[in-house]
């Protein structure tokens, strides 16, 4: 059944833990809620007293009845164990419910530090993630966290209750506990063997659900994308693959499951049978009483049926166990961009050296090759050249969400891994080709990175964008809202909100990756504004794909194979006649802004 697991390896930062690691660290989540688990133990031993007194309660008014039936005896007998089974009934009760908010309590904070661990993994981790994985890892494998826990006080609650029913057992006649006792050995023995294939196989199904949600999660994000080229049956088709697969897999899980537990009872059931026929011989030869035996053959299915739980607990506790991995795995994923000081970045300039600097995505597979440049603080600097001649790597490496394998790379003449890195990324503002918009309003996108700014300074950050003119075009003005991913706004309206957004931010840095998209003559000379106004007085670093852009630039790079082939001003590189000139007449030459200013005026 190999093919069931196809494309359900390990992710690459993945990692095996041992059982006794997994429940050392899930144990540690649990100190804080030491007081709850206390009455959590508390209930569970006093009930585990409580329910085996009441088969030897029930034993007794058996031989009571035969012996000596007084009804004022029998009736007391039935009101106590009336009263122990409430009494039992009320700490199982407690026990569940303090249990929970326990359980609730370190559910939430693991989820908490998985969701952290997340937005702290530098942005190389999600290349090659997919969003709905680490979704499934976040939201329900924590849930499979959850239920190994809860699973783990039942399990304590049944071997408490193993041990007492033994020790009563052994009280009762001591040949037939012996025959008993001989039996747990081998159904412990079968949980052992099942529980390596249970760990696989919940293990697998982890993995199947989690690229289910990630298909799911792409599929809805690129509908239009799918609507547009008529590949709904498509789409369709590979979530029917991938669901089929999931199929198999959970249906290899329920087999495994399932096979075991006939396995069980079936030895079980022999064990009882072995038990029933001894007991009878002794009760007839009067070496047992009636209410001895009813109270053997009562505290014997008292005796497995705690078995059958913990057996049963081995496939849900391994299913609870991988989940833990795969959470465990996501928070001590080890970060690619390290830091080697924590210095203060509140005086940044900007001024940026790049010391032969050798950068890859991937090993063997070189981006920039022994890279140097050199930007001073105040300068902007415009990216040009094909695609895939370094432009985005430069960026990266300057906004530090790539760590770079040869070279320096100084900032200020420090090295950029001195830095405290969330103080660093603050000096930092990105204005990307298509300008990401969180659920809320046009106010709180701008807010976003400063959240403690006033609707004054919200206002004046739009003024300086293009005068703030294209704020009124907006229904609510700053209360409108954008929509999922900023969807109600046009894509010109989403670059005016993402620059704004920066100039409230007032970073030392601003890094643009210029949109190619069209928008209306209008909009687009507001966008350029508003660059314009961001640049002013601060180190930029943009990848130019507008004329006017590069035209405005202190220098122009053209790059190729992450080489700088050519640097300088837009007249000299025209005036050179070489890569530049050819770009401009291919690329920048069709632009022009004398159409969008006499539209303007």
């Amino acid at each position: 059944m190999g093919f069931v697991m196809d494309g359900l390896d390990a992710d690459a930062y993945d990692r095996e833990y041992s059982d006794r690691d997994l429940l050392r660290r899930i144990i540690r989540y649990f100190r804080p809620q030491g007081r709850y688990m206390l009455v959590v133990a508390g209930a569970i031993f006093i009930a585990a007293l409580t329910d085996t007194a009441v088969p030897f309660l029930i034993s007794r008014g058996i031989d009571l009845i035969v012996n000596d039936p007084r009804l004022q005896a029998v009736v007391l007998l039935v009101v106590a164990i009336l009263l122990l089974s409430g009494f039992s009934w009320t700490l199982n009760f407690l026990r569940q419910y303090v249990g929970a908010v326990a359980i609730g309590n370190v559910t939430m904070k693991i989820r908490e530090d998985a969701f952290k661990a997340t937005m702290g993994h530098d942005l190389s981790f999600f290349d090659d993630q997919p969003t709905g994985k680490l979704v499934s890892r976040v939201s329900s494998d924590t849930d499979g966290f959850a239920e190994t826990v809860s699973l783990s006080m039942n399990l304590i609650s049944q071997i408490i209750l193993v041990i007492l029913m033994g020790a009563v057992l052994l009280f009762i006649n001591l040949q037939l506990a012996l025959i008993t006792l001989v039996m747990a050995p081998l159904v412990v023995a079968i949980s052992l063997v099942f529980r390596r294939i249970a760990r696989e196989t919940s293990l697998h199904s982890r993995r199947i659900m989690a690229r289910v949600n990630a298909h799911i999660e792409e599929s809805i994000s690129g509908i239009a994308v799918a609507k547009v080229f008529r590949q709904e049956k498509a789409v369709h088709d590979d979530f029917v693959r991938i669901n089929e697969q999931a199929y198999r897999v959970n249906f290899r899980q329920g087999i495994v499951f399932n096979t075991f537990f006939p396995v069980f009872n079936a030895t079980a059931g022999v064990g009882t049978a072995v038990i029933v026929y001894f007991g009878g011989i002794n009760t007839a030869s009067g070496a047992m009483s009636v209410g001895d035996w009813y109270l053997f053959i009562q505290a014997l299915m008292f005796f497995w049926f705690p078995l059958t739980q913990i057996a049963s607990f081995w496939s849900q506790f391994q299913n609870g166990l991988s989940a833990s991995e795969r959470v465990f795995g996501l928070i001590d994923a080890d970060p690619r961009v390290v830091q080697t000081g924590s210095a203060s970045a509140d005086d940044v300039r900007g001024g940026f050296e790049f010391r032969r600097v050798g950068f890859s995505y991937l090993p063997g597979e070189v981006v920039l090759p022994d890279f140097s440049l050199s930007i001073r603080p105040g300068e902007s600097i415009a990216l040009v050249g094909h695609t895939g001649s370094g432009k985005t790597s430069i960026v990266r490496l300057v906004a530090r969400f790539y760590e770079f394998q040869e070279g320096e790379l100084l900032v200020d003449g420090r090295d950029i891994r001195s830095f405290d890195l969330a103080g660093y990324r603050r000096q930092i503002g990105i204005v990307p080709q298509s300008p990401f918009l969180f659920s809320g309003s046009v106010g709180e996108n701008i807010r976003y990175g400063k959240p403690e700014a006033d609707e004054a300074d919200v206002l004046r950050a739009v003024e300086h964008i293009a005068g703030g003119n294209w704020l009124a075009d907006l229904p609510n003005g700053l209360n409108t809202d954008v929509g999922e991913r900023g969807g109600r706004l046009s894509m010109g309206q989403r670059q005016l909100v993402a620059l704004a957004r920066v100039m409230l931010h007032d970073p030392a840095v601003f890094i643009l990756d210029e949109a190619t998209a069209s928008v209306d003559p209008f909009t687009e000379v507001q966008i350029q504004d508003g660059i314009e106004a961001i640049m002013r007085d601060r180190t930029s670093v943009v990848i130019a794909h507008r004329l006017y852009t590069v035209q405005h630039a202190d220098r122009i790079l053209v790059l190729d194979g992450g080489r700088i082939l050519e640097e300088g001003t837009h007249q000299s590189l025209l005036a050179a006649g070489g890569h530049y000139a050819e770009l401009y007449d291919t690329y920048f030459r069709h632009q022009s802004l004398e159409y969008v200013e006499s539209v303007v005026h």
